[in-house]
């Protein structure tokens, strides 16, 4: 699969090299690099930057038939709380965004550290939540975090995004905030 990553920051960067290890055709792209020709090249666009960030990205592309993931957790710039809650998700703002895309929301979850050390917490496989409204699409994101060592698992509807970025946020407090350290990542656990 050909994946362009928007962002080239630490998630960005360590998104495309598991990517590149599982033998997708991919590559991080920051803002100063031609973002139309990266997407108009790519089935797949990973959105790595901050949430702040989508709407410039929006408008430097066409966004049409592509499936799009987001990564972001639309955190304050003090990290006091989320600038999208409630009645919405920066998903679900994105997908807005961008009409003619499939947008799903994945990888919000993970720390950046996780991406250099195997995806794994001792010999435990880490899991995302992947939504999406659209099932091919949400099965084509679950299909990618398996190649990469991950445990997706279906969150479904875009709407629960909602959700996820909380999660995501409250996982930035444990670790940043609250002392825990990176080495940490939310885990569901079945009976």
């Amino acid at each position: 699969m050909k994946i362009a990553v928007i962002g080239n920051g630490n998630v960005g960067s360590g998104l495309t090299a598991v990517l590149a290890k599982a033998g997708h055709d991919v590559a991080a792209y920051g803002k100063e690099d031609d973002l139309a020709s990266a997407v108009a090249a790519a089935d797949t666009v990973i959105l790595a930057t901050p949430y702040g960030a989508a709407k410039d990205v929006a408008g430097q592309a066409d966004f049409t038939g592509k499936l799009v993931i987001d990564v972001s957790n639309p955190v304050t710039d003090d990290f006091s709380g989320l600038q999208v809650a409630g009645n919405s998700s920066a998903a679900e703002e994105i997908a807005a965004m961008l009409p003619g895309a499939s947008v799903a929301k994945a990888f919000n979850t993970i720390f950046a550290q996780h991406y250099g050390t195997g995806l794994t917490i001792g010999d435990q496989p880490l899991q995302t939540f992947v939504a999406a409204d659209d099932n091919a699409a949400r099965d084509k994101v679950k299909a990618l975090a398996s190649e990469i060592g991950l445990v997706p698992v279906d969150a479904g509807p875009l709407k629960n995004a909602r959700y996820l970025e909380p999660l995501g946020f409250m996982n930035i407090q444990f670790g940043y905030v609250l002392g825990q350290g990176a080495e940490i990542a939310p885990q569901w656990q079945a009976a």
